[in-house]
């Protein structure tokens, strides 16, 4: 069962599409430099920092772990969006309640492959389509799309949905990532054009 939530636009603004962005069919590639290799057999995902458990996946172990399919639109800063993807993933709640978050943990720093960070608080991660998503539209994520696995972030600019992400850190207190050290909004709102500093 796919669960459509492509209406969490209504918590944010009167149109489905966000101010300044255009829809469409195509699902544009963007990365800071390029796709990176990696071999499947030595890939971790790996959850730790403010927590009582750090914890480590590999892709089968990952691959075991309560999944969900979700309807979802996807809106990149640079001005584009694609309504109705369908990802697959790993709830972002499930694998937060089980390393068991310090009550003092306020944001949240992702981790990718490629060495590209992004920040979020963890009151914007712990929202039920906050996916780390190892599928698409029925297929498994490309990796192109940040395959194996990206976090989708559908209520954010899509910069704040880390392809390959290896990480995912639980901090006291917030930490740049990759774009916001370079000038993008830190709190990246498509409803009201959050898309610099």
């Amino acid at each position: 069962m796919v669960e459509d939530v492509t209406d969490l636009y209504r918590e944010f603004g009167e149109n489905r599409l966000p101010p300044g962005q255009r829809q469409t069919d195509r699902f544009p590639v963007l990365s800071k430099s390029g796709t990176p290799d990696y071999n499947p057999a030595d890939w971790r995902f790996e959850v730790y920092g403010a927590v009582d458990e750090q914890l480590t996946y590999d892709l089968d172990s990952f691959a075991a772990l309560p999944h969900v399919r979700q309807r979802q639109d996807f809106h990149c800063v640079t001005g584009w969006s694609r309504f109705d993807c369908e990802f697959a993933g790993v709830p972002f709640t499930e694998i937060a309640d089980r390393a068991g978050v310090d009550a003092d943990a306020e944001h949240v720093l992702f981790h990718a492959l490629d060495g590209y960070t992004t920040d979020l608080p963890l009151s914007a991660c712990r929202r039920e389509e906050v996916l780390f998503a190892d599928g698409l539209d029925g297929e498994d994520l490309p990796a192109d799309h940040g395959g194996p696995v990206r976090v989708v972030t559908p209520h954010k600019y899509a910069y704040k949905g880390a392809k390959w992400v290896t990480g995912v850190e639980f901090r006291t207190e917030p930490q740049r990532g990759y774009w916001e050290k370079r000038g993008y909004s830190e709190t990246a709102n498509p409803w009201n054009e959050e898309r610099y500093s």
